[in-house]
């Protein structure tokens, strides 16, 4: 039995703890929240008494094997950091962290302590992202892919009346690409690797924080799109063409749907299980990765180069958090 502990209380941490209640490998033992009584009332759901508001005391408690961090996003370096330190598995939700040189910082420090820490991409590791994958090769030669994930924050509207939520403060790590533009980077990376090179472009909102933008990722061969929005829709599907035909996939993050179309006309729709919410996934990686000891496993590689792509974005388009001059010093 895993016995694991969850740092932030939101409505991301409820649907991580839906996928954690269907396993028999883990279980929910301790919470940690800066706001005692939220953390109060978030353990009270799920029937849990341990509540720390000091991350640095529940990484001390022998009692917990693992962690959830869903922290606001310049807060993931310094609580896994922390955890992995003190000997936890770490599980963090995307994106990763800040920069690829926090990332290399908890990545030793996890081989060091022999602890498994994986970020929490639940695209990825989905039935469907794997139905796609074992499916790719109907299309034939692939030429080009345009990953996208375009969706009106509810969020915006707020900051259009002045109210500046976390997901459009730059100051803690986030905006768009890397709220929602990261499922498509970890997507490509996964995909197809590392590019040979990018070009990027944002669109960014009166307080300096992007609201959208555009990648174009070269692999030679092949090239990417990736289109990411928090102020506007898009009714388009992600797709990946090939020679022989297109693979038109329901949606990026939370992959529900896959057809393939035939340059000979006909369609095929890939069968897998699909979940609203998809996230009990990655939670069974993350076990299975714990009890084989893969410190080093293949999960991290697509981390490594969803940050060096989310970095060159950031530093065609000026995009500069407080967390890149930390760790300058």
């Amino acid at each position: 039995m895993i016995r694991l502990a969850t740092i932030g209380t939101n409505f991301i941490t409820d649907w991580f703890m839906e996928g954690v209640q269907e396993l028999e490998e883990i279980k929910l033992t301790a919470v940690y929240s800066r706001n005692l009584e939220k953390g109060k009332q978030f353990a009270a759901k799920y029937g849990v008494e341990k509540v720390y508001n000091n991350y640095e005391e529940m990484a001390q408690d022998p009692e917990i094997d693992a962690v959830y961090v869903a922290s606001p996003t310049y807060m993931h370096y310094a609580h896994s950091i922390t955890m992995i330190n003190y000997g936890k598995h770490v599980l963090c939700e995307k994106p990763v962290c800040s920069n690829r040189e926090e990332l290399d910082i908890l990545t030793q420090a996890a081989k060091e302590q022999g602890v498994v820490f994986m970020e929490a991409m639940k695209n990825v590791h989905s039935p469907g992202f794997y139905a796609m994958m074992d499916n790719l090769h109907k299309i034939g030669t692939i030429r080009r892919a345009t990953i996208q994930y375009c969706q009106y924050s509810s969020r915006y509207d707020k900051f259009k009346n002045g109210i500046i939520e976390n997901a459009f403060n730059p100051k803690l790590s986030n905006g768009a690409l890397m709220d929602i533009g990261s499922y498509c980077i970890h997507f490509i990376a996964s995909l197809f690797g590392k590019p040979e090179k990018i070009l990027a472009d944002s669109i960014f909102l009166e307080n300096g924080v992007d609201g959208a933008g555009s990648v174009i990722a070269s692999y030679g061969d092949k090239q990417a799109e990736i289109i990411y929005s928090k102020i506007t829709d898009s009714k388009l599907p992600t797709q990946i063409q090939g020679e022989k035909g297109c693979m038109i996939i329901e949606e990026c993050p939370i992959i529900k749907k896959i057809t393939i179309l035939y340059r000979n006309g006909e369609k095929e729709e890939l069968q897998f299980e699909k979940r609203d919410n998809p996230m009990i996934y990655e939670t069974r990686d993350f076990i299975e990765l714990i009890k084989k000891h893969k410190v080093d496993h293949e999960f991290l590689r697509s981390s490594e180069i969803e940050m060096d792509i989310t970095d060159e974005v950031r530093r065609q388009t000026g995009i500069i958090f407080p967390a890149d001059k930390i760790r300058e010093q």
